[in-house]
Formats: structure tokens, sequence, C-alpha cells
């Protein structure tokens, strides 16, 4: 049914009036027609709408991508809190629209909201930015600043989210309906260049700029934030060619009085004596127009098809939450380019870009011409369909990231490896205890240990003596351990002798796919090393450990070096995604200090590649199940009601994401088995919704139409009852 066509005939039903009521003046646009775009139908106005939506789904989509990774990283919350809160941010966003339309259409009308929350959206972007420095307090500051600065930024998107699309539409003319439609076309793909970009960009400003010695994330936020001044200045400089339509009245409203009605006085008209009504819906007639009424019906019957889609959004929306955590503990390395693990959520609005004009002009004509009625809820179908298998897809690359994961200990167990830094080789042994065949052979000087080795403990804590054979030298030692804990022995010359250090290795595992390195000074005198940060890293001298310090994954030839007496370099090497180095700093050459390298927790081995595959069926599916859903929501509810339908369906994206805050704070499960069981409960919500579909009848609005008429409202009281007439204009 074409919304835009011009009506020959219009059908005028005569109501009765009191005299204090007056009729709604029609909406004020001036009268002077806007300017269009090169000769052409299209109003000028719209090239700022729709640079407006670049820069805002830019600033959105490009701070959501690194939010995780902020949690994680920066806040130091764990992975389950991180998610959760993500989630929880999301799920707010998705909430506030309806906030926001009922502001517009009851009170300021779309222009004044979308100029007053972006207001709000701004001051936001600015708190969580200042969040993110880490010189401003500590972390309970930033915690604070950044729960306000996303608050502030949740009302502000979503607030003006269904505004601004129907702002757009509100600059055409009726007669320009076919420019209309291509607008819209406009504006959806607006919104993805603008997410593409910014999930590709928005991780670089996070990993390849350095602030304080850190990611730098005040960066990565206030870039989105400039980014949002930037669609605020550009959307207020069209104000005086917009046509602004004054608020008319929320339909939403009236949707949730006349429910409300219904209900009540259907309770409040229990007796048996009263006659019962074809639907629970027709006990609102009595306040209620008849044609509202029989809108809202077909209204419900799609919001009833609605009850299953929360989960969909429950498993399209963690490709910002679990999925980038799964990339951090992948090798980003593609050869031709290396990837940020928050740089991999770019392949959804890529894929969708590739996939809506494929399903629409390849896969769908394909499968019609194979005789297969693929309807409209059949196609949601295959839609969950599809996300249940990407998931399903993600839990095996998870059971493969673990498999190819360093044993973690367990309880009353350690992880121990021994450095010889001696002139030559030393055999140790574990005296008293189960323990005695840690090693088989003498480990040599500076030999590179393959792994490290399990120590069984009888407590959580406990002594270890150690026998120590150097030449003809037996060295007795002690060293206390905790279990549950990696160590290396460092065993040191000391004087004709040799000694042994204990250091634990507290980072057994390193974040954010980058690199953890600590160093091991043997020279005479204190190493400052600067790693290309703003702060320089001190080791001491005479066998002094350094803290571990984590970098991006790159090559390091000459990394800058000074002590007191003289300044040089040092060649790292290739310091890859995931790993953890030690290097020893000897001067054992006379071409000066020089670091021997141990990899003793190997780099990422699986490719991040391997989410592609996750990453295309998740995206297919919101392309067969989102655009789909959208459109057939659209053709079953009669034109009064597609703003209520916008509420309802965000409101389904809210649910989601809660559905996924609630499970990952109370599963407890391991992550692989969370994909396995948020796939099957997909699978059982897809299987009840074909269910609900096979019985579902879709109906025409033209028959909607024609049974209001039919039925002409019954007013009581001194009213008298009057007949619609048609008048021919």
């Amino acid at each position: 049914m074409n919304l835009f066509q011009k009506n020959e005939f219009k059908e005028t039903p005569f109501l009765p009036v009191s005299p204090e009521e007056v009729p709604p003046r029609p909406p004020s646009f001036p009268k002077k027609p806007s300017p269009k775009i090169c000769g052409s139908n299209y109003p000028l106005s719209i090239v700022f709408i729709v640079v407006n939506e670049f820069c805002e789904r830019f600033s959105y989509y490009g701070m959501k991508a690194v939010l995780t990774l902020y949690f994680l990283y920066f806040l130091h919350w764990s992975e389950d809190t991180s998610t959760s809160v993500y989630h929880a941010f999301s799920s707010l966003c998705y909430f506030t629209p309806i906030l926001g339309a009922a502001i517009a259409d009851s009170w300021l009308g779309k222009f004044k909201t979308i100029i007053y929350l972006s207001l709000v959206y701004v001051f936001g972007h600015v708190i969580k930015s200042m969040g993110a420095l880490p010189i401003l307090g500590g972390q309970m500051l930033h915690t604070v600043l950044s729960m306000v600065g996303l608050s502030l930024i949740a009302l502000g998107t979503g607030g003006i989210k269904p505004c601004v699309a129907a702002f757009g539409g509100d600059q055409f003319e009726e007669k320009h309906a076919e420019e209309r439609t291509r607008y819209f076309s406009v504006f959806y793909l607006s919104i993805n260049a603008g997410s593409l970009i910014s999930t590709f960009v928005t991780p670089m400003l996070r990993g390849d700029v350095q602030c304080f010695g850190k990611d730098c994330y005040a960066l990565a936020f206030g870039v989105p934030g400039l980014l949002m001044v930037i669609a605020l200045v550009v959307f207020a400089m069209g104000s005086k060619i917009y046509r602004k339509p004054p608020p008319e009245g929320n339909i939403v409203t009236q949707v949730v009085k006349c429910i409300w009605f219904a209900i009540s006085n259907r309770f409040k008209n229990r007796s048996a004596d009263i006659p019962k009504r074809e639907h629970w819906l027709d006990w609102a007639v009595e306040k209620y127009p008849r044609q509202l009424i029989m809108d809202v019906k077909a209204l419900t019957r799609v919001l009833f098809l609605y009850i299953p889609l929360p989960m969909f959004w429950a498993l399209l929306d963690q490709q910002g939450s679990r999925w980038t955590l799964q990339a951090t503990r992948m090798n980003g390395n593609l050869g031709f380019f290396v990837l940020q693990p928050d740089q991999m959520q770019v392949l959804n609005p890529f894929l969708v870009l590739i996939f809506i004009p494929l399903f629409d002009l390849v896969i769908y004509p394909l499968v019609s011409k194979c005789g297969i009625n693929f309807t409209s809820l059949r196609k949601m179908a295959v839609g969950m369909i599809l996300a249940c298998l990407a998931f399903a897809v993600a839990a095996t690359v998870e059971i493969k990231i673990n498999e190819m994961a360093p044993p973690q200990p367990d309880s009353q167990e350690i992880f121990l490896q021994v450095l010889n830094l001696a002139d030559n080789e030393v055999k140790v042994t574990v005296l008293g205890d189960e323990n005695n065949s840690l090693l088989a052979e003498s480990i040599k000087s500076f030999q590179k240990m393959p792994h490290y080795s399990k120590l069984h403990l009888k407590t959580k804590s406990q002594n270890f003596h150690f026998q120590l054979k150097y030449h003809n030298l037996s060295v007795y030692t002690e060293h206390s351990v905790e279990e549950k804990k990696w160590y290396t022995l460092i065993i040191r010359e000391d004087g004709k002798s040799i000694s042994s250090m204990m250091v634990k290795d507290e980072e057994n595992k390193t974040t954010n796919g980058m690199t953890a390195m600590r160093f091991v000074n043997t020279l005479h005198e204190e190493i400052n090393i600067s790693l290309g940060t703003d702060t320089s890293l001190g080791v001491e001298e005479d066998y002094g450990v350094s803290a571990y310090r984590t970098v991006q994954r790159g090559e390091y030839p000459a990394v800058p070096c000074k002590t007191k007496n003289e300044d040089f370099s040092l060649n790292l090497g290739l310091l890859d995604f995931g790993a953890a180095y030690l290097f020893v700093i000897t001067n054992s050459t006379s071409q000066g200090p020089q670091a021997w390298k141990m990899e003793y927790i190997p780099a990422n081995k699986m490719s991040i590649a391997w989410q592609l595959p996750q990453y295309a069926l998740v995206t297919a599916g919101e392309v067969m199940f989102s655009v789909t859903g959208l459109e057939f929501s659209y053709s079953q509810a009669p034109s009064s009601m597609k703003s209520v339908l916008q509420a309802a369906w965000l409101l389904t994206v809210a649910v989601g994401n809660i559905i996924v805050l609630i499970v990952a704070q109370f599963s407890s499960l391991v992550q692989w088995a969370e994909f396995i069981l948020f796939s099957c409960l997909l699978l059982v919500v897809c299987l009840i919704f074909s269910i609900m579909g096979h019985y579902y009848v879709p109906i025409k609005l033209e028959d909607i139409q024609g049974s209001a008429d039919k039925q002409i409202p019954q007013i009581q009281g001194n009213m008298i009852n009057l007949e619609t007439k048609k008048t021919k204009l």
C-alpha cells in the first residue's frame, strides 16, 4: 500500500463537536517552498539532516566500539561486569527513544527536541572523555564520570533516534513521495557509513596512540564527541530552511490509554447480565473512536509476534562485548594488515552494505524461482536460525582458543620455570618432596625453557627447598610460594658461587591482544628504558627485575635506553599478540649491552580471521530478520500506528540487552558453554515464533478501514446518532 498516493476522494465523517472544542490547526509550514538540490525535487534541508546522522552515528558507534575494553583494562572490571554494564548501556539507549518521541510529539516538536537532546549528548561525551584521563583522580572518580557520561549519552542518542529520520521525511511535500522513499535509503546508508568508518578508526585512536603511558581511551572517546559537536552545528545551520511541523500529540500515549481503558472497563463490567463483545478492545468504544480501536486491534496482532524477538537481539548485540573479548585472545596479524580486537566489529556494517542488495537482487529472486513461498515471517525465522549457527561457530572458535592457551594451575598447584643466568649449567632438585623429578637434566646457561613445570603443594602456601649443583658446589636455598601462581626461579652468579631468587609472574596472561614484557638487569648500574611512552621503565642494577609493561604488537628494533654513564639501544625484535617476554640485559660482548629474549607465554596462535564465519552468519541473519521484520510490521499496521511500532521494535532491542546482562551476571558458565546456551535458547524461541507465524493470518489495511466504516459509533446520552457522509472534493 502506497502511503503517499494522491487522494481524489476523501471521506469526511461529521462527528459532534462541542462549542468549547476547536479543531486542530494544520501544520504551519512556510509558504515559500524550500530550496531544492540542483533543480531536483529533493529539499536542500535533507543534506544537513543526512550529514548530521552520519556524524551522530560515527559518534555513537565509535564510542561504543572501545567501551568493553575500556571497562576491562582502564576501569579494571571483570569480563562479566564489563559485559553487563555494556549491555545495560545499550538497553538504556533503546528505552529512551520513547521519552524522546513523547517530548517531540507532545511538547517541543522534532526540531527543538533534536537540538536540546544533542546538547545533552555532547555534554555526555565531554564527561565520558574526562573520565578516561588517567591524571584526573582515581578509579572511583573515573567510574562516576563514566557512568554519568554514559547516562547522558544514552538519553541523547535514544532521545533523538525517533526524531531525526521522521524530521527528514517532514521536509518533503506529499507530491514527492518517490523522492522521500529514496531519502530513507540514503539515510540508512549514512547510518552504516558512519558505523563502518568509526568502528575502524576509533580502535586505532585507542591502540596506536599512547596517552600517559597507556592506551589513549580519552582520545578514542574525545574524537566521537567532536563528531557529535559537528553533527549539532551542521543540523543547526539548516534551521532557516527546515519545514517544522508543530507537535500534534503522542499516538503512543493514546494507544496505551485506549488499551488501559478497555481492560479497566471490562473489569468493571464482569456481570453475566452484560453481553459479551467480539473483541476485548471493543470495551473501549464508550470513550475512543472506532477507527482508533480498529487500528489498535491491528497493532496488537503485530505486537503479539514481537514477544519472542528480544532473544535475537540478545545474540546480535554481543558482537561488541563477548565477541570482542574473544578477539583479544586471537592473533590479529592478517599478513597484509594488523587488526585490533575491537576493529572486528567493522565487519558488521561492512557486510550489511553487501548483504542487503545481495539478498534483494539475487537470493530472494532465486528462492522465488524455485517455487518456494518465502514469506516475511519465514525470512525472520531463517534469520534466527542463522544467528543460532553463528553462536555455535563462536563456541567452536572459543573451544579451539582454550585448547591453544597455556594451562592454568589448579588449587594446591603452582607453575615454575628456571632461568639460569650463571656462566655454566646448573642442576636443580626439589628436596624432600614428591616433586623431586622437576628437572631430569641440568639447565644450561641462558637455556630457554620450553614450558613451565607443575609443582604440587600440600597446603595453599608452602616453603620449597631446592638443591642447586654448580661445578663442584651444592647450594641449598628455600623459597615460599602460594597456590595458583606462576613463578620464575632466577639463578645468578654470586662471586664464585651462585644464588637464586624467586620472582612471581603476576601477569600470567596478557590483555587486550597486546604483548607483555619484563626486564632483568645484570649490569652494575640502573637502566631507564623508553618504550615509546611518556614515562620510562626503570630497572635496578645487579639482577634487578622490572615490573610488567604492556605494549602494542609490532617490531621494536631499537628501543632507547640509558644508564648514568651512557646511552644505547636494544633490539627486542617482534613482540607478538598475547605473548609475554622476559628480556635479560647483559654486557658480555664488545658491542655493548644486549637483550637476551625468552618467550615464556606463547603468542596467540589462532588467527582473528576465524571470526569471519560467525560475523557473516549473524549479519546475514540480521538482514533477514531486522530489515524483513520492520517491513512486515509496517505492512500489517495502520499508518497511524507506525510510530508505536517503532517504539515497540526498539523496546525489543532493549529487552534483548537485558537478557545478556542477566545471563552474564548469574550464569557462571565458561564462555563456550554460554555461547551454546544462547544458541539453544534462540533455537527454542525460533520454534515458538514459527508456530505463532504459522497461525498468523496476514490482513490488508483496506479491510481494517472498511470494517471501521461499517461500524458506526453509538453515541449515548443527549447526543444524536449522526450518519457518516461522503463529500466529494
